[in-house]
């Protein structure tokens, strides 16, 4: 039998510190169920110790999940330990991962500490996190830049300590193939304990090189990888999940190992975490872009009409392209609707919300024929949003017209007070922004305007995500509509909502 490869998603932690990709916990659990249903071994919920909100958001993933282990991530204090082990209480799998800095400038710089006392800390962060859970990582934080011969000494000490599994970050997406998997070969070999351990690798993608790096150290020993759906992440991102699970699942003749992945559940994830998260994917993404099965050339098209394995190394099917089948009209019923939520691992709070959310799913059924699981992820996103919201939409007229100058008319709600203000611009989005600020003066800047179609068709509805920032905070809204123009107003006041809630928190960097 080949050895099991285990896939550690970190999505909801390292993937929400991309700047604007913050998630409310009811998201957060959202997502945590999707990844349950693709069967990801271990999910790593957040940073517990960061905020009251991601304790909060642990604890519910926590709560939740039942088949995959929920991870908390801590830095090597006693503080921040228990603190994770109170939010994983109620997890059927815990695992609590902790690490400390190895190299030589951060123990110097940062922790102002020796190497001994850096080991000492470690060793004591393994032990405090055992008495929560026996499912300890450890990781070397700036493991590329430490010396090797102080990275033995300190993982064979974790090791005795009762640390499971030892996780090598290339923090700053530095290393190159070939070095990294020689890194995971030496230390594997050198370290004389190291058959009691998994060894994993979290990489970086500052140079494209995170999947790289990571199947390198897989083919040098390494059996988890942590990784993110989308490759999102901070800075350039994460490895990114989808395309190590189908790189080895595809090259099993190359790879002695292999995951427990239901890859049909890759595409609806990666919908999921863009629509939540407000980044698109890029066309040309592998695995879950748009064109990433999509065949121009004549040549191409006639080899796979003739036979498909001409020009196509996977089937669009195995990894959930097609699955967004029509399930609901517009004369579903409230039991095949709350089913259907159910099926998406949606659960509303309450009655109350579940009766306003079905109203505006009638509604969007009046205005488009065919509603797709893309639409319910999207429904469900925005009325979370307006539940919560301290500015609201309550109408807006937008109009442009050949030779003329658009302008866009606009009633907004704060706290309850209407507000009206009119505007022209150089388009009806850019008059919409413009009336929208003659009432909120915001003064944040607007850094991203971005456009894409939930579903095909011409009555799909548009999603807009708008990034924006003030006072060094960035942050991305996003909102849905089958008017691309109403889309842009709802999401730039989901930016602008997420600004006045300060939502957005700092979380250290592993």
């Amino acid at each position: 039998m080949k050895d099991h490869l285990i896939i550690f998603d970190t999505t909801l932690r390292d993937g929400e510190q991309s700047p604007g990709a913050s998630m409310t916990r009811e998201e957060k659990v959202r997502i945590a169920r999707q990844l349950e249903r693709m069967r990801v071994d271990i999910i790593e919920a957040g940073f517990p110790a960061a905020s009251n909100g991601d304790f909060d958001a642990v604890k519910a993933v926590a709560d939740a999940i039942k088949d995959s282990t929920v991870c908390g991530l801590a830095r090597a204090t006693e503080a921040d330990i228990k603190r994770a082990g109170e939010a994983l209480q109620g997890a059927n799998s815990a695992r609590i991962h902790t690490f400390i800095a190895t190299s030589p400038i951060h123990m110097e710089k940062k922790l102002r500490m020796s190497p001994d006392q850096v080991i000492e800390q470690a060793v004591k962060a393994v032990k405090w996190a055992r008495q929560y859970t026996d499912d300890v990582e450890f990781s070397p934080e700036d493991a590329g830049r430490s010396d090797i011969t102080f990275l033995c000494r300190i993982l064979e000490a974790v090791i005795n300590a009762g640390a499971k599994t030892l996780n090598i970050p290339d923090t700053v997406g530095y290393t190159m193939p070939e070095q990294f998997g020689g890194l995971i070969h030496t230390l594997r070999e050198r370290i004389p304990n190291s058959d009691k351990v998994v060894f994993s690798v979290h990489c970086h993608n500052d140079l494209g090189l995170a999947v790289a790096n990571s199947l390198s150290a897989v083919m040098n020993g390494a059996r988890q990888v942590e990784c993110t759906i989308n490759g999102l992440g901070e800075r350039a991102g994460n490895a990114s999940l989808e395309e190590i699970v189908m790189a080895v699942r595809t090259r099993q003749d190359f790879f002695p190992c292999e995951t427990r992945i239901d890859a049909t559940h890759i595409v609806p994830a990666s919908k999921l975490v863009s629509g939540i998260t407000g980044f698109p994917v890029q066309p040309n993404k592998a695995i879950v872009g748009a064109n990433a099965f999509a065949h121009e050339s004549g040549i191409h098209q006639d080899g796979v009409l003739k036979h498909r394995e001409t020009y196509e190394i996977m089937r669009a099917e195995d990894v959930g392209w097609g699955a967004n089948k029509l399930l609901l009209g517009k004369h579903s019923g409230r039991n095949a609707f709350r089913s259907r939520l159910a099926e998406l691992g949606i659960e509303l709070e309450s009655e109350e919300v579940l009766n306003a959310t079905f109203m505006r799913f009638k509604e969007l059924a009046d205005k488009k024929h065919d509603i797709f699981d893309e639409d319910l992820h999207a429904l469900v996103s925005e009325d979370a949003i307006t539940l919560h919201e301290h500015y609201k939409l309550l109408s807006l007229i937008a109009h442009s017209e050949t030779g003329e100058t658009p302008y866009a008319s606009i009633v907004i709600a704060e706290d309850g007070k209407e507000s009206r203000a009119e505007s022209d611009g150089s388009g009806p989005v850019d008059a919409t922004f413009r009336a929208i600020e003659k009432i909120l003066a915001s003064g944040a800047d607007l850094q991203l305007f971005s456009v894409n179609a939930i579903t095909s068709g011409t009555d799909s509805q548009g999603e807009v995500t708008v990034r924006l920032q003030k006072s060094g905070r960035i942050v991305n809204g996003n909102g849905a509509d089958t008017d691309i123009v109403v889309a842009s107003a709802k999401a730039y006041l989901s930016a602008l909502n997420k600004l006045h809630s300060k939502l957005e928190r700092a979380h250290p960097q592993v």
